[in-house]
């Protein structure tokens, strides 16, 4: 079960363990889903139309993409910030899910309301996503331009990187795109843990009963389901968060089409539906929803696999 829930006490998982869970949960997921995030963002800051009418535009099609990236920068190219990446999802991972479970016990000890209802799993979902963003968001931030340069690479080395764009772009530079981030991820996590929740009682009563004996594959399908439903509801705000995260990088962006700089989030809103109409605002929706299903499936599969082995290796000693 994610989240406090009254009536699994029994399950005995601590909050450390909560956080180790998250973290690996987090780390399994990233190496997975890396290739499909690379190609995502690449379609996100593309200002040309993700068509093959358009003679401008480098990428066209997920397939072509992954063809095209592995033909000029090799197989390398779909792991490029890897390790900020990696970084980002451990520890994003551990304060979200610590957090939620934090939260979810509140609201129960408050006496609020039922610490399983979608609406406080929905708030306090959105809230342990903005404490897990607030702490992570300048390494997404080293993710997005390892992951947006082209080759020649500007940034060598992760060290490379965070002094280079200290001494040129100024301390703030590590929390650009926050506001956005923080607009974005809010009702994208609540949704996530929240549909994720209904998605499980919806499989319990849809479900005979020798299906709900497999419990792994339920929480792989309902947090592919809830990862799908919460990407397209949101997913507008993500490509923001992108375009705004490389401003001041530009000249990494040269050989990959044309390149906007944007003073801020609706300025930026503003310009992508002006020059590329409402379908800019969905661009690599494909790759970033195909990811979406992937990546909250195994991170709640996987979470769910570790406070179980948490709560049996107890058991054990006990």
């Amino acid at each position: 079960m994610v989240g406090y829930d009254p009536r699994a006490d029994g399950r005995n998982v601590s909050n450390l363990e909560v956080a180790v869970a998250g973290s690996v949960s987090g780390l399994v997921t990233r190496v997975l889903i890396s290739p499909l995030d690379v190609i995502k963002i690449r379609f996100q800051l593309q200002i040309e139309r993700l068509s093959r009418s358009d003679p401008n535009a480098k990428y066209h099609g997920i397939l072509q993409a992954g063809r095209q990236i592995l033909q000029e920068e090799g197989p390398t190219a779909f792991w490029k910030g890897h390790i900020p990446a990696q970084l980002l999802s451990i520890g994003y991972g551990a304060v979200q899910f610590l957090s939620f479970e934090v939260l979810t016990e509140l609201v129960h000890r408050a006496s609020v309301r039922d610490a399983r209802d979608f609406s406080v799993h929905f708030v306090c979902g959105g809230l342990s996503a903005c404490v897990a963003t607030l702490t992570v968001h300048p390494v997404d931030v080293l993710r997005t331009r390892f992951a947006a340069q082209g080759e020649p690479r500007v940034y060598k080395t992760l060290r490379n990187a965070v002094v280079t764009m200290y001494r040129t772009e100024g301390p703030l530079v590590f929390y650009k795109g926050l506001n956005p981030t923080l607009i974005a991820i809010f009702p994208y996590a609540g949704f996530q843990f929240s549909f994720y929740s209904s998605l499980k009682h919806a499989y319990e009563w849809a479900m005979p009963a020798e299906g709900k004996k497999n419990g792994n594959f339920k929480n792989l399908l309902c947090g592919s389901g809830a990862g799908v439903i919460s990407k397209t509801l949101t997913y507008p705000l993500d490509l923001f968060k992108k375009r705004l995260q490389v401003g001041g990088f530009e000249q990494a962006r040269a050989s990959f089409g044309q390149v906007r700089s944007y003073k801020g989030l609706l300025d930026c809103a503003r310009q992508v539906l002006r020059e590329e109409g409402a379908q800019g605002c969905f661009k690599g929706l494909a790759p970033s929803l195909l990811k979406a299903a992937l990546s909250t499936g195994f991170v709640f599969f996987w979470y769910e696999l570790f406070c179980n082995l948490f709560h049996h290796m107890k058991k054990a000693d006990s």
